[in-house]
């Protein structure tokens, strides 16, 4: 079998990011023989959680499991593992290392995931991922049938609300910030959630676990669970806008159903394209992005090795005349 040729000192892919979503692309792309590098800087959007929900196959094991499984099967096809953070990304594609390396690649994908802003509210971040949780699908079913809260804060606090009473009859609403229009109160109450007026204080925690919402004034409500709708920040730290491509008024990168940007040689998976995708989700991102880019780069390949043989007279690219010297025809420019 005739190896893999690639251009000396170059990455043909540098994957940004090594969640589900790039080591899944890079899964592809070193199965198809590309050279790839995936620089991830260690700080998963779902490390506080201790298992992974809603994942064929994978149902309830931990988000970290899931990394050093993908990690292990991405490295036996050769894909370099850089624990690293991206600092910038040059023309041509140097891509710059807080560790002072740089990577020359010939196509970008980045998968760096995205940032949850949570309300400053006592209690909240600590327990982030434990139980006050974000998605009903990733958590319901854990705490389905249990008193239940909703915090209000950002648009769409009410719709998230609706949708966590698919899993419990006890469901209360926090107005907390959030101005309730009377449509979304006439929604809440037909549904039976009840309503909860005030500013939250903080998260009652007993013995390592939530035990209510604390109002001001020292009112506490029991519940087991409180859910909450993040703002979310697309963690590219500037790389998408420096590479040019075109974002939403959110900040998370427009692209096709392959990933592209719209600029040249860039593409986007997961949740740094959009932040409701899931882990599942994103890994489809990556594997249908990587399939693209290998594919461009094929495209490019074989233009590359059309040109290399479209030379004037007897004058033979040095890959030309390999192939007639290996073909015995000796060497053309001299007459043999």
């Amino acid at each position: 079998m005739e190896a893999v040729v690639r251009r000396a000192g170059a990455h043909d892919v540098v994957v940004v990011g090594g969640g589900a979503a790039g080591l899944s692309a890079a899964l592809v792309l070193g199965r198809a023989r590309r050279r790839v590098a995936v620089v991830d800087a260690g700080a998963p959007r779902n490390a506080p959680a201790a298992h992974m929900q809603g994942f064929l196959s994978r149902d309830g094991m931990p988000p970290a499991d899931l990394l050093a499984a993908g990690r292990a099967e991405v490295a036996g096809y050769g894909v370099e593992l850089v624990a690293d953070q991206v600092v910038g990304i040059d023309p041509g594609f140097v891509v710059r290392l807080a560790g002072g390396q740089a990577l020359r690649a010939r196509r970008i994908l980045v998968a760096t995931g995205v940032r949850d802003e949570l309300p400053e509210i006592p209690g909240v971040r600590q327990r982030w991922g434990r139980d006050l949780l974000h998605c009903p699908y990733c958590h319901g079913w854990e705490v389905r049938d249990q008193p239940l809260g909703v915090l209000g804060t950002l648009p769409g606090s009410v719709q998230h609300a609706l949708l966590v009473r698919q899993w419990s009859a006890d469901v209360v609403f926090f107005a907390h910030t959030y101005p309730l229009t009377s449509a979304e109160r006439a929604q809440l109450e037909a549904r039976g959630i009840r309503i909860v007026s005030g500013d939250v204080a903080r998260l009652v925690v007993e013995a390592d676990r939530l035990t209510g919402v604390e109002l001001v004034g020292g009112r506490v409500v029991p519940r087991a669970a409180v859910f909450v709708r993040p703002g979310n920040v697309p963690h590219a730290d500037g790389l998408l806008a420096g590479l040019g491509c075109a974002v939403d008024e959110a900040g998370f990168a427009t692209v096709d159903p392959t990933g592209r940007t719209s600029a040249p040689g860039v593409w986007a998976a997961g949740n740094v394209v959009d932040p409701r995708a899931q882990v599942i989700t994103s890994a489809g991102a990556g594997s249908a992005a990587a399939i693209a880019i290998n594919a461009d780069l094929v495209q490019e390949d074989v233009a590359r090795a059309m040109t290399d043989q479209r030379v004037p007279g007897d004058v033979f690219s040095a890959a030309t005349e390999s192939r007639l010297t290996r073909a015995g025809l000796g060497d053309r420019r001299h007459g043999r």
